[in-house]
């Protein structure tokens, strides 16, 4: 696994920039469930998975909310919310491509992707952008492409994928960019990274949508990771630095 950097984040992510009724959503703590004891989940996929459904934490990177499994050539990101001091997602970086993660809490009932997938796809669209929904590995996802502004004043076009996925009182928010948006040969690492993810929901009642905490991994447990994986040593975290990009011009 490669080093860890840190990244400013301004505002929270937009999954959040939608109102709730908190006064319904409130979730309780309750048993987990929605998943089996193979670590296939109720939608058919095969993760990411739930803590419950984890044994043995030891091939781990604990993030708090999220834990990962190292690669051969992968490196980290942490995004912070400085005025707030929150970390608000972890971005894992392999080669020309990259997945941002970002764990939040939901209803025990029912899950939150179509309509967190809508209200991404008709924002983009608002910005100029065009969204696309597809059947992927994990489901229904969205294939994008985000007017940024580019060279000399002209418009560039970010590819990215969105992939949601509901577990039992939490989901998941990944960000897929860099080729692994547009190549499916060059996406097999970045889906095992999402495979591979385990949730911590934890018990506490949170309102739906809400980010659930992330948390700098203790120096033993990097040091520990990087270890099996690569044979590196763990390092300071480095000022941060942007991950693999593939534009269109128009």
């Amino acid at each position: 696994m490669g080093l860890f950097s840190r990244g400013k984040s301004k505002d929270r992510p937009d999954t959040e920039a939608v109102d709730t009724d908190l006064a319904d959503d409130l979730d309780e703590a309750a048993d987990v469930d929605g998943a089996d004891p193979d670590g296939a989940r109720i939608d058919g996929t095969t993760g990411p998975l739930d803590r419950s459904q984890v044994d043995d934490d030891s091939d781990y990177l604990n993030l708090g909310a999220i834990w990962l499994k190292g690669q051969q050539g992968m490196e980290l990101r942490l995004e912070i919310n400085e005025q707030e001091q929150q970390i608000t997602g972890v971005t894992a970086v392999i080669g020309e491509s990259a997945v941002q993660l970002q764990a939040f809490a939901a209803p025990r009932t029912e899950g939150v992707w179509i309509d967190i997938r809508n209200e991404i796809a008709a924002s983009i669209v608002d910005a100029g952008g065009t969204a696309e929904v597809l059947t992927g590995e994990f489901g229904e996802e969205l294939l994008t492409r985000m007017p940024q502004s580019g060279p000399e004043g002209r418009t560039v076009f970010m590819p990215a994928r969105f992939v949601g996925v509901d577990g039992p009182r939490w989901f998941l928010r990944a960000v897929v960019s860099g080729r692994a948006a547009i190549e499916p040969a060059a996406a097999d690492a970045v889906h095992e990274v999402i495979r591979t993810t385990v949730i911590d929901r934890g018990a506490e009642a949170m309102p739906p949508r809400e980010l659930l905490p992330l948390r700098l991994p203790d120096a033993e447990g990097a040091a520990q990771a990087e270890d099996d994986e690569t044979g590196a040593t763990a390092e300071d975290l480095k000022p941060f630095e942007r991950g693999p990009e593939i534009t269109e011009v128009r």
